[in-house]
């Protein structure tokens, strides 16, 4: 995994300024925009709550509309709804927790703490490393284009790469404030081809925590949309496990 390369500690060097590409990922589905819905017709004229629910396959959006003003609704709802496609997974002992696709079967892999593969796909994988370190926080490596930087050296130092182009890099905030780093590129391979990698990087009790989604999108049968969604929706859920 070349993600985990890249954080070697004698790899650290200086802050930089994180001025490279912007994140492209899309915003996670909690995010609704809001929804104009037509008035009730009741021949009492009393007020009317109108129930819609917008389905397709990739999202429902369940709007309450009292006299045409739309309510906020719970995200968790709109996550509950989708379990048919993504299940929760959490390692108590490791102390992570992502969402993987229910088509998706757990192996056993050497060096890996889980690995899930697509069913008779397995070059499509989800994969998560658990080290301990001496860091803290991951901003004590170094800004997000810092480890991008250091992620691509990795993949280019890999004789099976022919090319490697970094699409995204982002910061988002987990569980507790914890710094999480997301990034995305694409390499070129000799083993297997054009493949489309989603990564992501969190420090917590001394531990470093790696997801690494690799998912196949040669030019002939490239990434669909449903399945890009799919994917950033496991990169934007991995995080440390929500004590209740």
């Amino acid at each position: 995994m070349a993600l985990q390369a890249c954080f070697a500690l004698s790899c650290q060097g200086p802050y930089v300024q994180n001025n490279g590409p912007k994140s492209v990922f899309s915003l996670p589905r909690t995010l609704l925009h809001s929804i104009s819905l037509p008035r009730a017709s009741c021949p009492n004229r009393k007020e009317a709550v109108i129930l819609s629910f917008c389905w397709s396959k990739r999202k429902l959006i369940l709007a309450l509309s009292i006299n045409g003003s739309l309510l906020n609704i719970i995200p968790d709802t709109i996550l509950a709804i989708e379990m048919g496609e993504l299940e929760r997974y959490t390692d108590a002992k490791e102390g992570f927790t992502l969402l993987r696709p229910s088509t998706y079967v757990k192996v056993d892999k050497a060096g890996a703490t889980v690995l899930f593969e697509e069913v008779n796909k397995g070059s499509n994988n989800i994969g998560v490393v658990v080290n301990p370190v001496r860091l803290a926080t991951l901003g004590e490596f170094g800004t997000p284009q810092f480890v991008a930087d250091k992620l691509i050296q990795a993949e280019k130092r890999k004789e099976s790469t022919k090319d490697v182009e970094l699409i995204g890099v982002a910061e988002r905030p987990g569980h507790g404030g914890l710094q999480v780093y997301e990034f995305e590129y694409r390499v070129d391979s000799t083993r297997g081809g054009v493949k489309r990698i989603f990564s992501a990087a969190f420090v917590a009790s001394k531990k470093l925590y790696l997801l690494n989604i690799t998912h196949s999108d040669k030019p002939e049968s490239p990434l669909d949309p449903h399945t890009r969604m799919m994917l950033e929706e496991v990169l934007h859920s991995f995080d440390v496990p929500y004590i209740t």
